[in-house]
């Protein structure tokens, strides 16, 4: 297979986390299990194998290589994606996808849906996606991927074989949904983008943006301009319930051995043994 761009890998329990993520250079990322990416500001090549792509915004650097991504699985035959974008951007990236496919001379298809926060997308029998708002200079939102169960209702469990049975012959739903929030993506976004969705401090993982670092910093211009500040995430320390968080989308102005050293120094313990830097 093509190793055409830089791609890491995470395994936590039974899912695998794979991508890449450098703030105005390039964010991409896949779940292979869940058959499932977010934002592509690039597009490696074994990544076209992935049906589902959910975009959190229209920046370059987290949506440039779509209508590559696009291409490609035209051309090794394989079946049109589905592309989940912010509601407010659909019209001008289906222009932007026509324009592309005048100058490539080669269909660019694939179904675009629009997304609003609040909304809830059928992933497959095991899992739902939900839609929730972040902050940024642009439209945005992030993912929140469920893992769902049928379980037999409390009420029913005193019950014998035969009548739960019975019951379910005569229409009766003995059972109830139970919802674990699995995996969430926030793409770029202030603390608000956060604080405003609860569930993300409780997914079993968190992909979540850091772009910002160094005390001398001005949060107050750092948020305005829709980012967290590594400061952000120490304030709220004892909100993260997460098994893993994955910090990416660091600011391309510092090298690797700098930003490890100085996050790791400063984050509380409870932080710093399930945080990976994404570098």
């Amino acid at each position: 297979m093509l190793d055409n761009l830089p791609v890491l890998s995470h395994k936590h329990g039974d899912l695998t986390i794979e991508g890449y993520s450098r703030a105005a250079v390039q964010s991409y990322w896949r779940i292979p299990e869940l058959k499932v990416g977010f934002d592509l500001g690039g597009s490696p090549w074994d990544f076209i194998g992935t049906p589902t792509f959910f975009i959190t915004h229209a920046h370059l650097d987290h949506m440039a290589a779509l209508p590559a991504y696009v291409a490609r699985r035209r051309m090794m035959k394989m079946e049109p994606p589905t592309i989940y974008i912010p509601e407010e951007v659909v019209e001008p990236v289906d222009r932007m996808l026509k324009s592309w496919q005048k100058l490539d001379r080669g269909r660019m298809i694939c179904q675009l849906i629009g997304v609003q926060a609040g909304q809830e997308i059928e992933l497959s029998r095991d899992h739902v996606v939900t839609v929730f708002a972040t902050t940024h200079t642009v439209p945005s939102v992030g993912y929140l991927i469920w893992q769902r169960r049928r379980k037999l209702k409390p009420e029913l469990q005193s019950l014998t074989s035969d009548q739960i049975r019975d019951l379910r012959l005569s229409g009766t739903d003995v059972t109830h949904e139970l919802r674990t929030p699995l995996v969430c993506y926030t793409g770029d976004t202030s603390p608000r983008g956060l604080d405003e969705y609860p569930p993300a401090f409780s997914a079993k993982i968190l992909i979540s943006e850091l772009t910002f670092f160094r005390p001398e910093h001005q949060r107050e211009k750092i948020h305005k301009y829709g980012h967290l500040h590594l400061d952000d995430y120490i304030e709220r320390a004892d909100r993260f319930q997460n098994e893993l968080i994955i910090a990416m989308h660091f600011s391309a102005r510092y090298p690797t051995h700098l930003i490890e050293k100085s996050v790791m120094r400063r984050l509380p313990p409870q932080l710093r043994e399930r945080m990976k830097l994404w570098l």
